[in-house]
């Protein structure tokens, strides 16, 4: 690992720094290595655009042309770079776990509103077979339930044996998106009656028709305002009613302001707050998802050189074999060797074609698995039997030195993804604290309205007095109800004070308490990622220098191997040595060459961990997240 300047200042998620997030309304944390996320939901200027569904293409199945690019002579010409390259674009771990940074983009859209966050997946998708995943190698960590792991951010039980049940807790929030409600009909009702005393009628029938219309809206501050505006024309076929038809019109303009539980942005906006964290969370669970598919792809290509360069040293093996074989049975007809040399030739070409069919067997096993992992679609039976040829080989890579143990773990606990959630999830726990302790409080709120109504219609002819002029002030049209509506004539005002509370608050008191609880289960939770995290980087130094100590004595062994086939050969020749310890010491050596092999692949994968554990994935394979967000481009950002 090449050793880098530490420039990046650590933090700590402290109750002083969680507290002045959560006064900021902010609650930002930065995601890792600076990393900006930029998949968004569709937006558009047209204010129909509201009421239209956002439409989300169909997913990619076709192959990357870098594919296409690397295809040489009906064969796949593979270096890691390149198998990196094809998994930040067509992977469908990748793939799937795209999705997760606009549907974290929905719940910022649903609790800009009001409405409750739904939480986000922060698991790590592992459905591609390889690399420790579907019973084939090692490597990769271990898939949960529905191909993910479960990790911090969303709403439900939790993960790693937290719980969250009170994240978001507090007291109700209402829509923060204004309403119009509107009402415009007419009826007919006829109504049989017992006396023409009252009506004048044995049967009423009246017409009423209504415009009635109404807006709403809450806001941040637990503050809501409501105003309806209420229209209606009704006639009847009673001689005696005053008006005939009698026209109003009224308006009310309400509001009421919470003075204690529900009170300010923090009780009333934690949804909104939740929903960016929990964004963040996502966008760092992303990055989580391409470091664990490109330590897959490493492990899988590693997997991949080891059979192939087994598979080639057991067609050496077998070649020599059969060369001896032949030279065997020429000298038996020279009757210079016994039977039993080529007996044994026999058995020994017999025993290395049967090592040849399983060196190869496995190759063309590692090979689909490769493909698999590299390609969104396998329909093509030509590339499905197409060989891969990685080109980049076990022994041409050079030793990489290692930093001091506590730069790595300083390193890992500044970088890694897992710690990053918790420090948000911590954020997000502390407002979900403030909230429930708001809910504690009586409800409090101040409340009022102020309106007009107007009235209008024709006078009854009934009651004009002949000779007399007409004493009544109202108007005999619309316009007139309006006016008196809207000029005071007929005000209807009120303020006043609702108080509710609850007697022993059981229930508030609960969810409180639930909540200081699950927040200090956190705080425990992050310290034991904290001891996870170094017990994981020692585990995976100590296993590098073990696999450098297998490689040196691999080799070692190897090299006497060489020199003791040499040795054979040349007794051979000079007629001192026979045919099966010729073939013995070749085996001898093809042994040894595997072991080496397998050292050696052991080792690449022991970085592999490494970088893996100290979060250094991406950086060593330069990596930039935006790539892998583009990588794919399955989603379209225009609106309808």
């Amino acid at each position: 690992m090449i050793a880098r300047p530490r420039l990046r200042a650590r933090w700590r998620a402290t109750p002083a720094f969680i507290f002045l997030l959560v006064l900021g309304c902010a609650a930002q944390v930065p995601a890792q290595n600076g990393t900006n996320m930029s998949f968004e939901m569709p937006k558009s200027r047209n204010p129909l655009s509201a009421y239209a569904p956002s439409h989300v293409p169909e997913p990619q199945l076709a192959n990357s042309p870098l594919l296409v690019r690397l295809m040489r002579d009906g064969k796949l010409y593979l270096s890691l770079k390149d198998a990196i390259r094809l998994a930040l674009e067509d992977n469908l771990d990748i793939a799937i776990a795209r999705y997760n940074l606009p549907i974290a983009d929905t719940d910022i859209l649903r609790t800009q509103a009001g409405g409750v966050f739904r939480g986000v997946n922060t698991g790590v998708v592992q459905g591609t077979p390889g690399g420790g995943v579907g019973g084939f190698g090692t490597g990769a960590p271990g898939a949960g339930a529905g191909g993910t792991t479960g990790g911090a951010g969303g709403a439900g039980a939790g993960a790693a044996g937290l719980v969250q049940s009170t994240l978001g807790t507090g007291t109700p929030v209402s829509s923060y998106d204004p309403a119009i409600v509107a009402t415009v009909g007419a009826e007919h009702q006829t109504t049989p009656l017992a006396s023409l005393q009252v009506y004048g009628v044995p049967l009423l029938q009246l017409n009423t028709g209504q415009a009635n219309f109404g807006y709403s809206q809450a806001f941040g501050t637990g503050t809501s305002v409501s105003f309806v505006f209420n229209n209606y024309r009704q006639s009847t076929n009673s001689p005696f009613f005053n008006l005939s038809p009698a026209l109003g019109s009224m308006y009310r303009f309400s509001f009421q302001q919470q003075l204690l539980a529900g009170f300010g942005f923090g009780p009333n906006l934690r949804y909104l707050h939740i929903a960016n964290n929990n964004k963040r969370i996502s966008d760092i669970a992303f990055q989580s998802q391409v470091i664990a598919t490109v330590t897959q792809i490493a492990n899988m290509y590693w997997d991949l050189v080891n059979a192939y360069e087994q598979s080639e040293v057991n067609e050496k093996s077998l070649s020599f074999a059969q060369q001896s074989l032949d030279n065997a049975k020429k000298q038996l007809q020279l009757e210079s060797v016994p039977a039993m040399d080529v007996m044994r030739a026999e058995a020994e070409v017999s025993k290395r074609d049967q090592d040849l069919t399983v060196a190869r067997t496995s190759l063309q096993l590692q090979e689909l698995l490769m493909k698999n992992a590299l390609t969104r679609s396998m329909e093509d039976p030509l590339l499905e039997s197409m060989e891969v040829i990685p080109t980049d080989r076990l022994d041409s890579l050079p030793a990489r030195p290692t930093e001091p143990i506590q730069d790595l773990m300083a390193e890992a606990l500044h970088d890694r993804p897992e710690l990053a959630e918790s420090d948000i999830d911590l954020v997000n726990r502390q407002l979900s604290r403030q909230a429930a302790r708001n809910a504690l409080l009586p409800s409090l709120s101040i409340v009022g309205f102020y309106g007009g109504s107007g009235l209008a219609g024709p006078l009854n002819p009934l009651y004009n007095v002949p000779g007399e002029a007409n004493s009544s002030a109202v108007p005999s049209g619309y316009a007139g109800a309006l006016q008196n509506a809207l000029n005071n004539t007929a005000p209807d005002y009120y303020i006043g004070f609702n108080l509710d509370i609850p007697i022993r608050n059981r229930v508030a008191k609960a969810d409180q308490y639930r909540s200081e609880l699950e927040y200090r289960q956190a705080q425990l939770r992050r310290e034991e990622l904290r001891n996870q995290i170094r017990i994981e980087v020692r585990n995976a130094e100590y296993a590098l220098e073990q696999t450098a100590a297998r490689v040196d004595a691999a080799r070692k062994t190897r090299d006497l191997a060489q020199r003791t086939f040499e040795i054979t050969q040349k007794e051979q020749a000079l007629g001192a040595g026979s045919t099966f310890q010729t073939m013995t010491a070749q085996r001898d050596l093809a042994l040894a060459e595997l072991d080496l092999v397998t050292a050696r692949t052991v080792y690449e994968k022991a970085k592999v961990e490494l970088d893996r554990a100290t979060a250094s994935t991406l950086e060593h394979n330069g990596i930039q997240i935006q790539d892998a967000i583009k990588g794919g481009g399955e989603i379209n950002n225009s609106a309808p």
